[in-house]
């Protein structure tokens, strides 16, 4: 077994639970605009959003692109045009009041910071990430955070992990390791930077990519061993 030094969290759906964030935050939205939210119209947006943040993974557009035209786009297919600039602001100011903690996290995290070197490496907008970690308790647990809105770069870019790698001091790849949940963010730009991947699958889906991470976990305390130490109780 390895042994690790410096360990690199993702935050949503690995440390703080977005889709609960995400849920309450689009149903207070609908509401302002007098709009029932369905199931079937919130998974038509998850199917929208999932879309354009895959093109800004692959580069292909830019943040600003993907948070100004998703709600336009989704509503305009329901026939209603939308300012979605002013929706993204009202929607940003929902979501930033979102921290649930996935289980087990901050316990995780409060242990881990004694004997490892923990960051954050997330995909997102700076100011909304900032507030969820410190309402949830965790930003204080890191050394320093990093949001590709800050770096210009996004997971899985060789070059965010550069500007991440060069601002950790002594840092060695060899003792390095990201946990996130995303296979084609997290996953693919740790392969691509060269250091070892915990994938954290809680719900099992299945990897249909030919990405295959270093370890895969399904609670975040299967990573106690992979770290050669004993689960609190």
């Amino acid at each position: 077994m390895k042994k690790y030094q410096t360990l690199l969290f993702d935050v949503d759906d690995t440390l703080l639970d977005f889709a609960a964030a995400e849920a309450l935050a689009l149903e207070r939205l609908f509401e302002s605009q007098n709009f029932f939210l369905t199931t079937q119209i919130e998974a038509n947006y998850r199917k929208i959003n999932q879309g354009l943040w895959k093109s800004f993974e692959e580069g292909k557009i830019g943040r600003d692109e993907v948070v100004n035209t998703r709600f336009s786009l989704l509503f305009k297919e329901y026939g209603k045009i939308v300012d979605g600039v002013l929706l993204e602001k009202n929607y940003r100011g929902y979501l930033e009041e979102g921290h649930q903690l996935i289980s087990g996290a901050l316990e995780l995290i409060s242990g881990l910071r004694t004997n490892f070197d923990l960051y954050i490496v997330t995909n997102g907008v700076s100011k909304t990430q900032d507030r969820r970690l410190r309402d949830s308790g965790l930003h204080p647990l890191f050394k320093e955070i990093f949001v590709s809105e800050d770096t210009g770069f996004q997971k899985p870019m060789t070059e965010f992990f550069d500007h991440v790698f060069a601002r950790i001091p002594n840092f060695s790849p060899k003792q390095a390791l990201i946990i996130g949940d995303s296979i084609s963010s997290d996953i693919k730009g740790g392969q691509l930077a060269g250091i070892d991947t915990c994938w954290y699958n809680p719900n099992a889906k299945p990897n249909n990519t030919s990405i295959m991470p270093t370890y895969e976990i399904r609670s975040l305390n299967e990573l106690y061993p992979i770290l050669m130490l004993t689960p609190k109780a």
